[in-house]
């Protein structure tokens, strides 16, 4: 009684109100309030099954494409400080990178690799969601955000594929976008846009470098927030789904 009385003095004093906004949690309506009030538990739903918490039913596929996205952001912000987007300076950079800069091959493998798992991580991912049938209703929509953002990575390893500018990179550049300039109508109009032109160029590098650091991370991330908040509006993981 006089540890119940305690905790409720507290719970109804100034300072505790003014910095946590509710109760002491010992009551379904406090516990709630403490995971949507908390700046560290408020991406986390209210309530989850018991089931979803096994290591087994998701691996932490989720989980792990997120913390190698912002590995990937990290080691490119530190690769950037070197990097030149030119066709004189690019491959010159990138070997002064490798073999100058202090823990320069580390941080390109770093990037590289990580670019390698996260492919790999959102590709199983969106198999581990299609087999436990987390895609169905009502959380169709978060599944279509999660095709688009398979899209946006793959968008953001291909374009990142050219940065290098060796000979591996602009064939493969060249014959992918040709192989995309084939597809019916957009085909052309899109390969255009990509390349600032008919050939690998200097446009075609500075719009892949573009779209690499700025536009394709920028949509990652904001697509990622988009589906966290959806994840936690469903019920967090589903579970109960087969």
């Amino acid at each position: 009684m006089a540890l119940s009385s305690l905790t409720t003095r507290i719970s109804q004093s100034g300072p505790w109100r003014s910095f946590f906004r509710h109760g002491w949690p010992d009551n379904p309506l406090d516990r709630s309030l403490t995971m949507t009030s908390n700046i560290f538990f408020h991406l986390h739903p209210v309530k989850v099954s018991r089931r979803s918490l096994r290591w087994s039913y998701s691996f932490g596929l989720g989980v792990i494409s997120a913390i190698l996205f912002g590995v990937l952001i990290w080691t490119g912000v530190l690769l950037m400080f070197y990097y030149v987007p030119s066709v004189e300076r690019a491959y010159p950079t990138m070997k002064e990178i490798q073999f100058s800069v202090p823990l320069g091959q580390f941080t390109r493998n770093m990037h590289r690799w990580s670019a390698h798992a996260m492919v790999l991580m959102v590709i199983l991912h969106m198999a581990r969601v299609f087999y436990t049938g987390a895609y169905k209703p009502p959380r169709e929509f978060n599944w279509i955000v999660g095709v688009v953002l398979l899209l946006l990575t793959l968008g953001a390893s291909f374009t990142g594929y050219l940065l290098p500018w060796d000979q591996l990179a602009y064939w493969a550049i060249t014959v992918g976008t040709n192989i995309a300039g084939y597809a019916p109508v957009a085909g052309p109009p899109a390969r255009e846009i990509l390349l600032g032109g008919s050939e690998v160029g200097q446009n075609a590098l500075i719009r892949f470098y573009t779209l690499h650091i700025a536009v394709l991370p920028l949509l990652i991330t904001l697509l990622v927030s988009l589906h966290l908040w959806r994840v936690r509006k469903d019920g967090g993981l589903a579970a109960n789904e087969t």
